[in-house]
């Protein structure tokens, strides 16, 4: 059963090594920083009490980090995509705020496909100069729909 949850600081190596995954399955992805400081920036998340996490039978296999109403994160690890994980987490994000912010990579057609099926609006495209990956990308915005 999945259950989700605030992470706590020993969740920070399975939170980095599902982003670190991301990185290195995904062959549009440059990687810019180690695994190591993959993990580091995790537990940075964490310790601010921007993340929660999807846990399955005790392993991490999901994570989500928010800072207000920014989404800065949200991944699943790979053998868990598809499966829901990923809604769950936007969902749980989404009851806290009344609206949420994210970027994504133009080349992450399958992250382009997810947030507009869940309601989210392209807000601008970048050419990537401002971002540290120097990757075109789009900014994405949610808003509650209001009775």
């Amino acid at each position: 059963m999945t259950v989700l949850r605030m992470a706590r600081d020993l969740d920070a190596g399975a939170v980095g090594a599902i982003l670190s995954e991301f990185v290195d399955t995904s062959d549009w992805m440059p990687r810019i920083h180690t695994r190591a400081e993959d993990i580091a920036h995790a537990a940075r998340m964490i310790d601010l009490g921007r993340v929660h996490v999807a846990e399955d039978n005790g392993t991490v296999i999901g994570f989500c980090a928010r800072n207000g109403d920014d989404l800065d994160a949200l991944y699943v690890a790979s053998e868990k995509r598809g499966q829901g994980i990923g809604a769950a987490l936007l969902r749980h994000a989404q009851t806290v705020v009344d609206r949420l912010e994210l970027w994504t990579f133009q080349a992450n057609e399958g992250a382009q496909r997810f947030y507009l099926r869940h309601g989210f609006v392209e807000l601008q495209r970048t050419d990537g100069s401002g971002n540290d990956e120097r990757l075109p990308d789009i900014q994405y915005e949610w808003q509650r729909e209001t009775v």
